[in-house]
């Protein structure tokens, strides 16, 4: 029987998971002359990133511990960045003013 502590492992692996992969989506489904235009680094900086940050969690999860789940949290912290931050300002340059 799985206890307490297991599910909500398990919840919080597959919620950062998440985030990682639809950062990746999104960074992947944004225009590749937005980026520059929002001052950030490129899409394939991005997309980079992002893909080895789900590969990571993948590998080495973030909460499992051990000394390579610090990798896994990289993933984790490089999503949040992109979501937080760079999401942010792609979508305010691609909608351009509001009046």
């Amino acid at each position: 029987m799985i206890q307490v502590s297991g599910l909500v492992y398990i919840a919080i692996y597959w919620a950062c998971l998440g985030l990682g992969a639809f950062a990746l989506i999104d960074a992947a489904t944004r225009r590749s002359d937005a980026y520059p235009a929002a001052d950030r680094r490129t899409k394939n900086f991005w997309l980079a990133l992002l893909g080895g940050g789900v590969v990571a969690q993948i590998l080495f999860p973030p909460v499992g511990g051990g000394l390579l789940s610090i990798l896994g949290l990289a993933g984790v912290v490089a999503s949040i960045v992109y979501l937080v931050d760079v999401r942010r300002r792609l979508i305010e340059v691609t909608r351009g003013p509001r009046y």
